[in-house]
């Protein structure tokens, strides 16, 4: 059964005052309205309309039932109006979970824009370097760095960056400057907590090496263990985005480590 159907030619029809102008325009056939109307009559089991041969005319039931339907249908136009219009131009919330250090030096500068291109969005920022649940914390989207374990949530790519290692030159100048990865083991480390708190890899012609570690120091913070290395307490390995200019970094073509992947 179709309301708007048998609703929508009804309203046409007395609209138009016709029948076969309310045909023409619902692109169907005069016989074809008149029946839909009729099927409309009848679920309803009341006359909606006077027929004759020169002209149209409401019944009671008629009048009462044109105001409503009317109004229905136009309620209907407007909502699919509005979700035609929701898809043309994102809006409402969007929850984002993410890492301190990729909100702090990429997110926070590019958000101004973000937000005035797309006015009707409003932008939710979790940041955390824990590891979350999307479900638990209601998160849209999360943006990590690294391999994406087997999940049901969709995931895909966005950028690459690269981990490099780096000590102030105040460290450098008191116990030398590492050459190879090997000769990390006798310097004093420090680490980020996680999977690679013990072991830093590196590629080589020979794929990626993992070197053994021994941390001094160890942070679940990135910011946290940058300002541990320009302090001068140790070699820290972190991403390029938290590091960058115009801190020092060690010989990236040597000591360049394996490439990550933040991903949604």
């Amino acid at each position: 059964m179709e309301l708007p159907g048998d609703m929508g030619a009804f309203v046409r029809v007395v609209e138009r005052r016709s029948f076969s102008a309310a045909a023409q325009d619902l692109g169907l056939t005069p016989s074809a309205v008149s029946k839909l109307v009729t099927r409309l009559e009848e679920r309803l089991r009341v006359r909606l309309l006077h027929r004759t041969t020169r002209r149209l005319s409401l019944t009671s039931e008629g009048e009462h039932y044109f105001v409503r339907a009317r109004k229905i249908l136009a309620d209907i136009a407007d909502a699919e109006a509005e979700i035609a219009r929701s898809q043309a131009e994102p809006s409402g919330r969007l929850r984002i979970n993410t890492s301190i250090a990729f909100a702090t030096y990429q997110l926070a500068p590019s958000l101004p824009e973000f937000i005035a291109r797309y006015p009707n969005i409003a932008v939710e920022l979790s940041v955390t370097d824990r590891v979350v649940d999307l479900v638990e914390d209601h998160a849209d989207v999360t943006i990590r760095a690294g391999r994406i374990p087997e999940t049901t949530l969709s995931a895909r790519q966005i950028a690459d960056f690269q981990r490099v290692i780096c000590a102030s030159p105040k460290y450098l100048e008191q116990h030398g400057t590492p050459h190879v990865p090997p000769d990390l083991t006798g310097h004093a480390c420090i680490s980020l907590a996680g999977s690679d708190a013990m072991r830093w890899p590196f590629r080589s012609s020979k794929g990626i090496e993992q070197i053994e570690i021994v941390p001094r120091l160890t942070s679940d913070n990135g910011d946290v263990a940058l300002r541990l290395a320009l302090s001068g307490a140790g070699i820290v390995r972190l991403a390029e985005l938290l590091v960058g200019e115009p801190k020092v970094l060690l010989d990236q073509s040597m000591l360049a480590s394996e490439s990550g992947s933040p991903s949604k």
